[in-house]
């Protein structure tokens, strides 16, 4: 049933499918949706289209800045970019905070997994690490730029290099995972001084070209704006028409429950902007 409150909206602050299932009903209801929630931009492309269009038939806003870099303005200055007639010719960046930390911390000095164990208690990974090793949290945030761009893609089309062993992504996640995680270790530990011996640093980078998109690590020298990233900085470089010598870069931490619920209060007060007063 359609609400009676005048320009009311949901806040979804969950990552699960079902409650992005009723967001029709929630749009035939009256309602604005505010969400960091990242399913509703990486549906299957129809779904996806079809969500679009009901929420400008009903005349209502969508607002999910939080998707990509939680607090950072990463969707709003590509769209920027965008109306002003700029054309995106490649978005390159460090885009999971979760392993922007792992790789920013790990030296070689503790163990790859115990790091991914310190990063889920410090409130940096997903509820299950596991959707961050995978490397998929990646996978969506491009998928929702590409999309942004007006690029039809899904996100099976989105090659993806994994940091964790098929076999420990079957079933629900449980804490007996880091203990097999380990197993992992010694060949993270050989990536890294690979990388050392060469002068250069390890990164997990999603890039976005020519209607391409991947998630991959990658080794970057040490003077390269991708080896300044600190702590669990996100860093993303829009390169445009525009910006084609020196890329747009947007950069700050890119997870935490205090960033992201800035976002989401941000995009509160851009919906009460656009309502009328």
């Amino acid at each position: 049933a359609e609400l009676a409150i005048a320009n009311a909206a949901l806040i979804d602050c969950t990552a699960e499918s079902s409650i992005v299932d009723a967001y029709p009903e929630f749009i035939k209801a009256n309602l604005h949706i505010i969400t960091p929630n990242k399913r509703a931009n990486v549906l299957p492309w129809r779904r996806y289209t079809a969500l679009r269009a009901l929420f400008a038939a009903h005349q209502k806003h969508f607002l999910y800045e939080t998707n990509v870099g939680a607090g950072l303005p990463i969707i709003s200055t590509l769209r920027d970019l965008i109306v002003s007639g700029d054309v995106i010719t490649k978005a390159e960046g460090v885009f999971s905070g979760t392993l922007s930390y792992l790789f920013n911390t790990f030296d070689g000095t503790t163990p790859f997994s115990m790091l991914v164990r310190e990063a889920q208690r410090l409130g940096y990974t997903e509820a299950d690490p596991r959707e961050d090793l995978t490397g998929q949290d990646v996978a969506r945030k491009l998928l929702i730029l590409a999309r942004q761009t007006g690029v039809k893609m899904e996100l099976a089309d989105v090659r993806v290099d994994s940091l964790v062993q098929r076999s420990l992504t079957e079933g629900p996640f449980s804490p007996q995972f880091f203990s097999r995680y380990a197993a992992y270790d010694a060949e993270m530990a050989q990536r890294l001084q690979r990388a050392k011996a060469r002068g250069a640093v390890l990164r997990y980078v999603g890039t976005f070209e020519r209607g391409c998109a991947r998630a991959d690590i990658k080794e970057f020298p040490r003077d390269h704006f991708f080896a300044t990233t600190k702590g669990n900085d996100n860093l993303i470089a829009f390169t445009t028409t525009r910006y084609a010598r020196t890329p747009l870069i947007v950069q700050g931490p890119g997870a935490g429950a205090d960033v992201t619920a800035m976002g989401v209060f941000s995009d509160i007060f851009k919906l009460l902007h656009y309502l009328p007063h």
